[in-house]
């Protein structure tokens, strides 16, 4: 299905696409709360809502995102994958995700739970937005997490060339990329909602 293009995609806004871009690019790109982009706004003569740049960034976010991955390069064949936990309108969630040897977001997946079923559909979202499967896949000690590489591998969903190792030294890329993720949920008072949860794991 082709993307629409740019005048489609801000067609019948209120507001003059440049203006959306800006609040858009900052919002994903510092540690701003919307309520800071409507004061940097106001600043500027812009009277604008923070609901109004919240409803920008949920239309526009995943269509730059899927327009910037067309020209990014392919992230390493060495993954280091860990999990953290977050809160979700006051419940704790678990934030997999999965980073290159040079820092380069591989993936990522929320679930409600830390087990292997959230451990295996991370590993299966991921094997699925990327154009080849990892060389290297590093875990911490959590045993979930291994016997679900194991299993897909067994699935012949991972190639069983595909060492599997756990060393918690050269998982300290992710575990520090952990620390900008939660310091960005801070500033924005946490996650609102688990939309992007696993679905072997529904929310009750």
């Amino acid at each position: 299905m082709r993307s629409p293009s740019k005048s489609d995609l801000f067609k019948g806004r209120h507001f003059e696409q440049e203006i959306i871009l800006l609040c858009v690019r900052w919002y994903l790109r510092y540690k701003l709360a919307y309520r800071d982009l409507v004061e940097m706004m106001a600043e500027r003569g812009l009277p604008i809502a923070h609901t109004t740049i919240l409803r920008w960034v949920q239309r526009y976010a995943p269509e730059f995102d899927k327009r910037w991955s067309r020209f990014s390069a392919a992230v390493g064949t060495s993954w280091r994958v860990d999990e953290t936990y977050v809160r979700i309108r006051g419940r704790w969630a678990y934030l997999y995700r999965a980073a290159d040897a040079l820092g380069k977001t591989v993936d990522f997946r929320l679930c409600p739970r830390r087990n292997v079923a959230s451990a295996k559909a991370f590993f299966r979202k991921a094997l699925r937005s990327q154009r080849r499967p990892p060389a290297t896949i590093t875990l911490d000690g959590y045993a979930a997490s291994h016997r679900a590489v194991r299993e897909l591998q067994q699935q012949g969903r991972l190639p069983t060339l595909t060492k599997l190792r756990s060393s918690k030294y050269l998982n300290n890329l992710i575990e520090q990329d952990h620390r900008n993720v939660k310091s960005r949920l801070g500033v924005n008072a946490g996650l609102k909602e688990p939309r992007f949860c696993c679905h072997e794991n529904s929310w009750h």
